[in-house]
C-alpha cells in the first residue's frame, strides 16, 4: 500500500524552493571560476553553443512536471549527499589532474545532489530526467576530434577513388590533382555529433517508451551524423577538384553553416518519426511512481540542514586542494634557462617554416635552434611549470608539439626513444619535421601524456614537488631529420637531469 502524502503537506515547498535557490547561488559562487569556464565556453565556442538552449529546455521540462510535484511534500532527504561527494571527487581529480571535463562534471553532479538532497525522493523521481539532462550542460567532446578527423579522411579518399580521382592520404592531409586539403579540426563533425547526441536523447525520452527503440533512436543520431561530415567534406573536396579552392570556400560555408546541420536533423527525424511510440499528449511523469516514491522516504531533514551539509561537502574538495598544492610549489629562478649541448651551436631560426610547441600559461618557455659542423638544425623548446592548474596544464588538448592555431598539424607517431615519444607532423607546402619530446613531473621522466596526468592527479591529491616541464627536440626532414634529433639528444645527456638544471637555473 502506498503511502500517499496529502496536498496540505505542500506548505512546505516555498521554504524548501527559498533554501534551494540560496544554496544554488551559494554553490556557484564556492566554484565561481568553474560556473564562469562553462558559460565562456557555451558562448564562445560553436561546439558547445547548443548548451544555451539546453538551459531552457531543462526549465521546460521541469515546468510540465510542476502539477505533479505540486501533490508531494518537499522533504530534506540524507541519502542524496553522496550524490554530492561524488561530484566533489569528481571535481578534486578534475582539479588534480588538470582536466576540465571532470571539474565541470563534478559541478553538474554537486548541483543535481544539493536539489535532491533539498527536495526530497518523490521530487527527485519526479525530475529524475530533467536532472539527468543536465549532464549536457557540461563541456565535453574534444576528445572525439582526433578520431573524427581520421575518420572523416579515411571517408574522404574512399568516396574520391570512388570516382576515380588520384588522391593520397598523409595523416589528415588529403592530396588530389586539384590541391592539397587538411580536414580540419572544425571539419571532423565533432559540433554536430555532439548536438545531435543530446537532441537525441530529449527526443528519445519524449518520443519513445520502449527502450530498445530507444537505443537504435541514439545509434541513428550518432551514425548518421559522422557519415553525412564525411558526405560534406569529400564534396569540398570535389568542388575544389573540379571548380577551384575559392569556390569550395564558398561551398563548404554555405552547406556547412546553414543547410548541413538542418538537413541531417530532418533526415533523422523523417526517419524515425514512424516508429515513436510514445503519445504526444502523454505525461510528463508517471504520477503514480513520484507518489509512490515520495511515501518511501522514510527520513525528513527541514531544508536548512539538507542544504548546509551538501554546501560542507562540496566545499572540502578545494580547501584540500588548495591545501596540499601550496605545500609542493617552488618558483621558477629568473636566471634559468637553456644549456650549451657539446658540438652544437646557437644560432638564429630565420630559415624554412617557423615552429612553436604550445604551452599555456607555462612559467617559462624557452625555444632556440641549434646547429652541427655538417649543418644539420635541430630545435629545442622547453616549457616549465611551477605547478599545473586550470590554463596551466602540461599536456591536454592543443597542448604539446602541434599549435591547433598554427601551420603543424599531426601526421603519424614513429618510433619512440627511452621515456619519451616521437611523432612526425607536417605542413602545407609538402614539409615535415620530426618532434622528439620528454616530460617530467617531480622526479618522474616519461613520454607518456597518460602517466603525466596520473603523477599530476597522485602529487595534487597526496603532496610532493608540483614542478612539471616538458622538453622537446625537433628538425625539419630537409634539414637533418630524426637522425640530426637523435644526436642532439644523444649530446644533451639524461633529460631529467638537463631539465632540473634549467628549472633550478644552474
Amino acid at each position: 500500500m502506498v503511502d500517499v502524502v496529502p496536498r496540505a503537506a505542500t506548505a512546505g515547498w516555498q521554504t524548501h524552493l527559498v533554501v534551494l535557490g540560496a544554496a544554488v547561488v551559494a554553490m556557484l559562487l564556492l566554484f565561481a571560476r568553474d560556473a564562469a569556464d562553462m558559460a565562456t565556453i557555451w558562448w564562445t565556442s560553436s561546439t558547445y553553443e547548443h548548451c544555451l538552449v539546453i538551459v531552457p529546455i531543462i526549465g521546460w521540462l521541469v515546468a510540465q512536471r510542476r502539477l505533479v510535484l505540486a501533490e508531494i511534500a518537499a522533504r530534506g532527504w540524507p541519502l542524496p549527499l553522496l550524490w554530492v561527494a561524488i561530484g566533489a571527487l569528481s571535481w578534486l581529480l578534475g582539479e588534480a589532474a588538470g582536466v576540465a571535463v571532470a571539474r565541470h562534471l563534478g559541478l553538474v553532479l554537486m548541483l543535481q545532489g544539493l536539489i535532491a538532497a533539498t527536495l526530497g525522493r518523490g521530487a527527485t523521481a519526479g525530475l529524475l530526467f530533467p536532472l539527468f539532462y543536465a549532464i549536457f550542460l557540461v563541456p565535453a567532446g574534444d576528445g572525439l576530434v582526433p578520431p573524427l578527423q581520421t575518420i572523416t579522411a579515411w571517408m574522404c579518399l574512399g568516396l574520391l577513388h570512388l570516382i576515380h580521382v588520384p588522391a593520397t592520404l598523409d595523416g589528415v592531409f588529403i592530396s588530389t590533382p586539384g590541391g592539397w586539403f587538411k580536414v580540419a579540426e572544425a571539419c571532423s563533425g565533432a559540433k554536430f555529433l555532439i548536438a545531435m547526441i543530446a537532441l537525441g536523447v530529449l527526443v528519445a525520452h519524449l518520443g519513445f517508451r520502449s527502450w530498445w527503440r530507444r537505443a537504435a533512436f541514439l545509434a541513428v543520431c550518432v551514425v548518421v551524423p559522422v557519415l553525412a561530415n564525411g558526405a560534406r567534406a569529400f564534396g569540398t573536396i570535389w568542388v575544389a577538384q573540379y571548380r577551384g579552392a575559392k569556390a569550395a570556400d564558398g561551398f563548404d560555408h554555405v552547406v556547412y553553416g546553414w543547410f548541413f546541420f538542418a538537413a541531417v536533423i530532418a533526415l533523422v527525424m523523417a526517419l524515425s518519426w514512424r516508429f515513436f511510440d510514445r503519445a504526444a499528449d502523454a505525461p510528463a511523469v508517471d504520477a503514480a511512481v513520484v507518489l509512490r516514491e515520495a511515501g518511501r522516504q522514510r527520513s525528513a531533514w527541514s531544508a536548512i540542514p539538507a542544504a548546509l551539509a551538501a554546501l560542507a561537502i562540496a566545499g572540502a574538495a578545494p580547501l584540500w586542494s588548495a591545501v596540499v598544492v601550496a605545500t609542493g610549489v617552488a618558483p621558477i629562478p629568473i636566471g634559468a634557462h637553456l644549456p650549451a649541448v657539446a658540438g652544437w651551436t646557437p644560432i638564429e631560426s630565420g630559415e624554412g617554416l617557423p615552429w612553436k610547441p604550445r604551452f599555456d600559461g607555462a612559467d617559462r618557455l624557452f625555444v632556440q635552434r641549434y646547429r652541427d659542423p655538417s649543418g644539420a638544425q635541430v630545435d629545442l623548446a622547453v616549457a616549465i611549470y611551477a605547478a599545473q592548474g586550470r590554463g596551466r596544464s602540461l599536456v591536454g588538448y592543443g597542448h604539446g608539439a602541434v599549435d591547433p592555431d598554427g601551420d603543424w598539424s599531426w601526421a603519424a607517431d614513429t618510433a619512440p626513444p627511452a621515456n619519451g615519444n616521437a611523432q612526425r607532423i607536417v605542413a602545407p607546402g609538402d614539409v615535415s619535421r620530426e618532434v622528439v619530446g620528454f616530460y617530467r613531473v617531480g622526479d618522474m621522466d616519461t613520454g607518456s601524456p597518460a602517466r603525466v596526468k596520473i603523477e599530476t592527479l597522485r602529487r595534487h591529491l597526496l603532496g610532493g614537488s608540483q614542478r612539471a616541464s616538458a622538453l622537446l627536440v625537433s628538425a625539419e626532414d630537409a634539414r637533418g631529420g630524426r637522425a640530426a634529433v637523435d644526436r642532439f639528444v644523444a649530446a644533451l645527456g639524461p633529460t631529467g637531469r638537463v631539465i632540473d638544471r634549467i628549472a633550478d637555473g644552474l
